[in-house]
């Protein structure tokens, strides 16, 4: 079976992304393990499958390079609202989108696109995050002898926000996935690490759930400005600076989070299976 695919990336976080219109993939689990490797595979944090809706212009599928099936990316549904448009699978500019956390409406919007993300999650039950009260805003958690403050946050998936004065401190490889799978989070968790770098600017450093060091995340650039919000370190419209780029992200009073940035195709090509 000859499967074609288009190579993308938001801010250097990349995809495979196929059209599930014209390919059907019996075995997504298996396909994203093997060709999300970096040296055996065609090399992805995720892949993408883009299929038909009852409720939504289209359905976006993320699957993580360990194979976990995941709810929500924001820079991937950036990514496959360009693809939707240069594939010309659809004539408008705003699509909505079906996702394991809801419909999300991407749009494109000179050059770039901006999504309504929603409203972010807090209470600790939806996110999910073992802890009581109605938010988990600068809560303590111990990873072995260290204890950090967290603020908790799902932006249709689980982000766990960290402020740190100095990011290069923070030994993310080793860190990372301990908190990733703590026992405070049933469903694991994505982690971020943030520095206030200005009277609206954050600069964020991510570990992935289930894709590890990524340089970019949209999820959570969102998660880390409403973080940042509600500890009182940053207005609602964020300049969000990760490794591979830059994000504006804006949190509009008791309401939606925004987001925009870009998208980009790097090559096409076809992989037998």
């Amino acid at each position: 079976m000859i499967v074609p695919f288009t190579k993308m990336h938001g801010l250097g976080n990349d995809f495979i992304v196929i059209d599930g219109l014209k390919t059907k993939l019996s075995e997504p689990v298996a396909f994203a393990k093997k060709y999300c490797d970096r040296h055996f595979g065609i090399g992805a944090d995720q892949l993408l499958i883009v299929n038909t809706s009852d409720k939504a212009d289209f359905t976006m599928r993320i699957y993580n390079a360990d194979g976990s099936e995941v709810e929500m990316c924001g820079n991937g549904i950036r990514c496959v609202a360009k693809f939707i448009h240069d594939m010309k699978l659809s004539a408008k500019t705003t699509f909505a989108i079906e996702t394991l956390a809801g419909i999300m409406y991407p749009e494109l919007v000179n050059g770039n696109v901006t999504v309504n993300m929603g409203r972010p999650v807090l209470h600790p039950d939806k996110i999910p995050v073992l802890m009581d009260g109605e938010s988990v805003i600068q809560r303590p958690i111990n990873i072995g002898s260290v204890s950090f403050n967290i603020t908790a946050v799902s932006m249709g998936n689980p982000h766990c926000v960290i402020f740190v004065d100095d990011p290069g401190r923070i030994d993310l490889k080793t860190i990372g996935p301990d908190i990733e799978n703590h026992i405070v989070f049933p469903n694991r968790t994505n982690v971020e690490f943030v520095t206030v770098t200005g009277e609206d600017e954050i600069m964020v450093k991510v570990w992935e759930r289930g894709s590890g060091i990524t340089l970019a995340c949209g999820t959570g650039a969102c998660a880390s400005a409403v973080a940042a919000v509600l500890n009182n370190k940053t207005g609602r419209n964020v300049t969000v600076h990760l490794p591979g780029g830059t994000l504006q992200i804006e949190w509009l009073e008791e309401g939606p989070v925004f987001m925009t940035g870009p998208a980009e195709t790097v090559f096409t090509g076809t992989v037998e299976i």
